[in-house]
Formats: C-alpha cells, structure tokens, sequence
C-alpha cells in the first residue's frame, strides 16, 4: 500500500519569516518605502541636500504638514474628512492676531480665545455629522467655505485690509514665541517648535491608537460604524472627539503660523487640507476607512518635506512640485494595495 502523498508545500511562506510578514502588514510600510527612495534620489542628485543645515529645513516643512496629518490620519481612520482644516489653522491665527491687537493686548488673551474658537468649530462639524448623517465630506466641505469667507469678511471688516495688523510689541508675545515659534541650533542642525510638537503629537497619537480602549473604538467605528454601535461603541462621541483633535492641531499650527511672521493674511490655508489628507493616505491611510497608523502619517509628511526641499536643492522646476506629490500619492496608494493583497493571500494559505 503507497504512501499518501504529501501535501503541496508554499515554498516562498515556508522561508520567508513570522517577522517579515509581519512587516508587511504595517499600514506604513509602503510610506517607509517611498521615504527611502525619495530619500535616495534627492541625495544622488542634490550634494546640499545631505547638509546638516538642509536637514534641519526639511524637518521644519515636514512637521507643518505633520503637525495636522497625525489628527487627520486618526479621522481618516475613524472614516472621516476634515476640509475645513488648511482654514481652520489660518481662522486660529486670525482670531488671535485680532482679538490680541483690537481688544486687549495681551496675546495671551488671543490664543486662548482662539483655542475656544477652533474647538467649537470642530464641535460644530462632528455635531452636524452625528445629527444630520450627512458625509463628512459635505459638512466640512460647508464648513471649508463658511471659514473661508468668514476669515476674509471679518478681516477686512475689522483691519480694512486682508492682512492682520503686527503684533510683536505686545504683552505675552515674546513667551507665544518662544512656545510655537521658537528655535535651537546645535551643530548646524537649526529645530523649530514645530518639531517638538510634532513629535509630541506623534507620540500621543501612537499611543492613544494602540494602546488605549479609544483606539479600539477608532478602527472600529471606521470599520463598521452599525457594527461598532451594536456592541455599544459610542460612535458620535467618537467621531466629536477626532473631530477636536483636528481642531487642537490646527490651534497650535495657526498659532505657529502667526508668531513666527507677526502678521496673517487672511486668504491663507485654502488647499492645504488636501496635503493633509495625502499625507495620510501616503502613509497606509484608507480612503475607506478602518485601517492606519499616525506613524505613517509622519513618513507622508517626512516625503513632503524631503520632496518640496529636494526640488529646491536639485534646481528642478518647482511647477513640477505637485506632479511628483500627486505621482507620489498614486504610487503609494497602488503599493500599499498590493502589499495587503500579499498579506491576505499569505494568510489565507
């Protein structure tokens, strides 16, 4: 009597490691990969890129997009939008010039009425979306508008130009600075704020995504929001609470904005709120929803700003900017894709 013959063996699973598949199934790592080969090219092309001193300004344009794509990305997890976020770091910065120079003074005074304001707006848009079930991509879109022209017709209004009036000889502006706009120089290497505070979010964002109950409830009301209120996810709560972390962010980046240049203008913000969303996507963010990481979300940035700096050190045509962040948005999308297909069949065997 033979033998029974033996079953078919995936050669490939067989030799290729637990860890490395692993590996695969971070959401970031098609970004980890972009990261090294935009990396590698604006080194072979560019000798200032490899300076101390350049790479002290990607980070800074890094962490300006960084800064919004670590709330944006846990959104986008949660299966949301924000539009209204490139304005809504611009309406922080307007409020607190404004409030700051025509009513008290005192600048402290404005960023904290400014932070209230942001708040309430964020509010205002996971209010509107847990009452109304409308998409999130039509209420911030209003919400995108309403700012928009709100931040010119008050402005206007209130200085008579589009520009906010200087506020640097003010109470309380020099310690503003030094807390969002300041910087330290060591060995070449210049870090501004923004940096630390992007850090600190990306750590604080890491850590509430996978290590508390919240982030459990993030991917599940992204998932499958029916399925996550069933077993009695808060889902409205949820979503209000990622909605504030947009809103949170934004302060601090308008408030950035305001004291590193004394002035605002009024027009600014509009568009960047897609660089925010490319960012995440760049990073393993799905469109759909349920599946992300916020370190992923800092290697979209990190592409950003090694992209838009590399352009700069190579002598490129800067018109050709966004072609390469929109290729590199497409290309990450299609890795990140063909990696999950890897991973299921892998599993499925």
């Amino acid at each position: 009597m033979s033998a029974p013959a033996p079953a078919p063996v995936d050669v490939l699973a067989a030799e290729r490691p637990p860890a490395f598949r692993r590996l695969l199934k971070r959401p970031e790592i098609g970004a980890l990969i972009a990261a090294v080969a935009v990396f590698l090219v604006f080194s072979a092309v560019a000798d200032s890129f490899l300076r101390t001193s350049s790479f002290g300004t990607v980070l800074y344009a890094a962490s300006t997009i960084g800064i919004m794509a670590v709330p944006v990305s846990l959104l986008m997890i949660g299966g949301e939008f924000d539009l209204s976020a490139g304005v809504l770091v611009t309406t922080a910065a307007l409020t607190s010039s404004m409030v700051s120079y025509q009513l008290t003074a005192v600048t402290w005074v404005g960023v904290l009425v400014s932070l209230l304001v942001v708040l309430a707006v964020s509010a205002f848009n996971g209010w509107m979306l847990s009452r109304t079930r409308l998409p999130s991509f039509i209420v911030t879109l209003g919400t995108f508008l309403m700012l928009t022209g709100a931040n010119l017709g008050v402005t206007k209004l209130v200085t008579g130009t589009v520009t906010t009036k200087p506020i640097s000889e003010m109470e309380g502006f020099a310690s503003c600075r030094w807390l969002f706009a300041s910087e330290v120089t060591v060995g070449g290497l210049t870090v501004k704020a923004t940096v630390w505070w992007w850090l600190a979010l990306l750590l604080a964002g890491s850590w509430v995504l996978l290590r508390t109950s919240f982030g459990n409830w993030i991917f599940a009301v992204g998932g499958d929001a029916a399925a996550a209120r069933a077993v009695g996810v808060p889902v409205a709560r949820t979503k209000t609470v990622l909605y504030l972390g947009v809103g949170f962010c934004a302060w601090v980046l308008g408030q950035h904005l305001l004291f590193s240049f004394d002035t605002v203008q009024s027009g600014e913000g509009v568009g960047n709120e897609l660089i925010y969303i490319v960012a995440a996507v760049i990073g393993g963010c799905l469109i759909t929803g349920g599946y992300g990481s916020v370190a992923g979300s800092a290697l979209g940035a990190l592409i950003f700003g090694m992209t838009s700096k590399g352009i700069v050190y190579a002598e490129w045509n800067p018109d050709w900017f966004k072609f390469f962040l929109g290729a590199m948005l497409l290309l990450a999308a299609l890795l990140n894709a063909w990696v999950r297909r890897r991973v299921e069949q892998g599993a499925g065997r």
